[in-house]
Parts: C-alpha cells; structure tokens; sequence
C-alpha cells in the first residue's frame, strides 16, 4: 500500500539529573552529554527528537530547561519537549528553550484543562497530546480537534484496532518490536510516524530503516535519487568532482571525487562519501577521523559534470585540522562582506570580546558595566527613535536608528547569552 504522508523517525531523550537516561523507568545513563547525543540523532537522519524530562522539583525541572535548550542549540532537526508541565509556564518555558512542539499528559486532567489556554496563546501547531488509552481521545476529541495538532500513543497496542475511528494523527511510541511490527505501524494512514525504543535503539540505523520503508511503499523524508549517474558527465577516470561546502556559513570545505558506488553510498547513508584516488578505494569521510559529514543538499551544475554538496561539518573537513581544506592565502583585495548574518555576527563577536576582555574606553563595555538596567533602557530609547525616525521622510534617518538598535539589542544578546544562530533558528521555525 502506497501512503500519501511522509513518516517520521522520532528518537527519545530520557532526561533526568543533566543526563540522558535508558527509559522513563530506567534510570541507566546512557550519555553524560544530551545536548551531542540529540546532535548524533538528527545526522543519523532522525526527523524529530522527543525529549522527556523526567525532573522532579522546580530546582531540577529549571537545570533540566537548561539543559534541552543545549540541545535545541545542537540539534538539526525539530525538538518535542514533553513531561514536567503542570502549568502555562512550563509549555512557555519549553517553547522558549527552543522546542517546536510541547506535548501535554492527558493522564494528567490538569493538563487537559491546560489545552485550550496554551494552544490560543502559542498556535494548535505548538501543542501535542500523550495517551496511553485511546479511549481518552475519543472522550476529548471535540478539544483536540480544536486545539491540539497530533497525538503522541504511548501505549500503542490497541492502535491498529481504534486508529480508523479516531481523526486524528498520531505518533507511536513502540517498545522493542520486530521490524515488520513497526512496518505494520506506519502502514497505517493515520500514523504520523513511529517513536519509542524502537527508534531509539536503532538511531544509528534511521537511514537503513527509512530505505527499507521506501522500498516497501512508505513514503518517508529521505535522500531521495532525483538524478541517476548515467545522467552525470564524468571524467577520463569515470568520476565525478563534488565541491563541499558548510549548509549554514556558505564555507567551502573542500573538493573531492566520486564514483558511481560513492554517489548511490552517500544518497542511501547521507554520509558523504568519496573515492581515494590515492588509496584507490571508496572513502567515507570522518571513517577514521570521526569528522563525518552528513549531507542536507547534492546538486548537479549546469553541464552535468560537477557536484555541489552542502553538509553538516562534524570537527575539521581538513586533514591538516583546519576547518576548511581551503587556507593557504595567495592574493587578497579587501571588500566588504555583505552577507547580513556574517555582520551580524562579526559584530556580535566584537561585543563578546568586549565582554570578556574590557577595554577602556569602550562604549559596550560601559552598558555591560552598568548592567541590564541600563542596556534595556538603551534599547527602548532606541525603539523610540525609531518610531520618530519613520515619521520624516529621509529614509536615511531610519536606516541609522535600526542600526544602533540593533548594536543595543546585540549588546543585551551577549549579557543574557543569546546568540544569532539562536535568533535565526527561531524564526526560520515560525
């Protein structure tokens, strides 16, 4: 059977004391660093990540908010944060940490009767629902259609026998099932995707699994082959040169070949791999370094004879430790950069340095010597000043006022540890 939606692949993080733990009910640390192990899922090709926290206490529940905004910082994909919500405050806070999607207990009534509230103020797209009974969306289904965007089955087994008298989409959380069980689970139209140990176990495999899932007739998000190799150009030796270049900073990191074998290994592992010219064998990059880099983009140029990949750099693309294979200086003519998030953040670095090295003298070091009072009142009297500015007509004048604002509003950035990376990442998700 041929399904429409694409499903997702959504592994747990299990989060208590700062550690990402086995389950909900086994406290075995399986990473010290939850912030790299959500790093790890999203380039093994995880589509979302689900993070519990398990905290008890307001104390341990503030550390834990700490901790998921590293990993909404680290990870690629959009994070779920779900547990330890008795209030607005808490979805507030989980949305603000950097979590696309706040999901709510419905063993909880009080988190039912939190639905209605969060869902007006943060959108029906914010908001998921936990069950461990479908009965339980059956009983609420005017509210959840009304307020909730999908449904998180924690206990699925009763699933396949309700799904098709529930509308709704759901996200199953599986426990260690067979593999034909979880292709049996997203056969089914209503399931948005699968999570649970099942996911979670086999994280380092998402790529393998959603490639079976392909071939079985489920649609899934995956490296999907828009172009086969006969349709490329290649060189005397049958390759082709790929020019790699970092998805977020534009950086190009460096240039190598591929065979046939290398291009179908890289769009099945979403790994790029490469063939050695000098070793004579395919090359998987970071094998040994562990400098792996995980593909979000190949393109072909327009003579069907290069290959542009933007990747997901782990460490240093260069043998040598740079980051870049390209370092070696040979003529330079000074320009000015006018990409906007590269002065944005060559400025932002600027007050940093300031920040952390005080010059005297310095106009950014006398609003952080002065402290947050201060540096908010600067950034209204700007806002003001700009609103007087939009009312004359030299547009000028506009332009100087929204440039010291936003040197000010950079300034309360640095005193409160908000980076750009932050700040775009967040508006690319609304």
């Amino acid at each position: 059977m041929v399904i429409s939606m694409k499903k997702l692949f959504i592994p747990c993080i299990y989060l208590k004391k700062g550690m990402a733990v086995k389950s909900m009910t086994d406290a075995s640390v399986i990473s010290l660093d939850p912030a790299q192990l959500a790093k790890t899922y999203s380039q093994n090709n995880a589509d979302e990540i689900l993070v519990f926290d398990l905290s008890v206490g307001d104390a341990q529940h503030d550390e834990a908010i700490d901790v998921i905004k590293h990993i909404c910082r680290e990870s690629e994909v959009p994070v779920i944060g779900a547990g330890h919500i008795e209030r607005m405050e808490d979805v507030k806070k989980l949305l603000y940490a950097g979590c696309t999607r706040a999901c709510l207990d419905y063993e909880k009534q009080s988190n039912i009767d939190l639905t209605k509230e969060v869902s007006e103020k943060f959108g029906k797209e914010k908001i998921l629902a936990a069950f461990r009974n479908p009965s339980v969306i059956t009983e609420n289904q005017k509210l959840l259609d009304s307020y909730v965007s999908a449904a998180l089955l924690t206990e699925p087994s009763a699933l396949l026998k309700s799904v098709t008298e529930i509308n709704m989409p759901f996200i199953a959380s599986l426990a260690d099932i067979s593999l034909d069980k979880a292709l049996e689970y997203l056969g089914v139209h209503s399931v948005l995707g699968i999570s649970g140990d099942f996911v979670t176990q086999n994280s380092s495999n998402i790529s393998s699994l959603k490639h079976l899932c392909f071939e079985n007739g489920i649609e899934v998000n995956t490296y999907e082959n828009c172009m086969p190799w006969d349709r490329l150009r290649t060189n005397s030796d049958g390759m082709v040169p790929v020019v790699t270049q970092d998805y977020q900073t534009g950086e190009v990191l460096m240039l190598a070949y591929m065979t046939k074998e290398a291009y179908e290994m890289t769009l099945q592992t979403g790994r790029m791999t490469y063939y050695s010219r000098s070793r004579g064998e395919l090359w998987v990059k970071g094998e040994t370094s562990g400098h792996y880099q995980y593909v979000k983009s190949l393109t072909a140029d327009c003579d069907m004879d290069t290959l542009l990949a933007k990747v997901s750099q782990v460490g240093a693309a260069c043998h040598t430790g740079n980051h870049s294979c390209f370092f070696n200086e040979i003529m330079k003519k000074e320009y000015d950069d006018e990409n906007p998030l590269t002065i944005f953040n060559s400025v932002y670095q600027v007050i940093l340095d300031r920040k952390e090295h005080p010059k005297e003298g310095s106009y950014t070091n006398y609003l952080f010597d002065k402290g947050l009072d201060k540096i908010l009142k600067k950034v209204g009297e700007e806002a003001t000043e700009i609103v007087i500015a939009a009312k004359n007509p030299n547009p000028e004048e506009i332009k100087y006022e929204i440039s010291d604002l936003l040197y000010h509003l950079m300034v309360l950035m640095a005193q409160k540890g908000v980076t750009w990376e932050e700040i775009t990442k967040e508006l690319a998700n609304r």
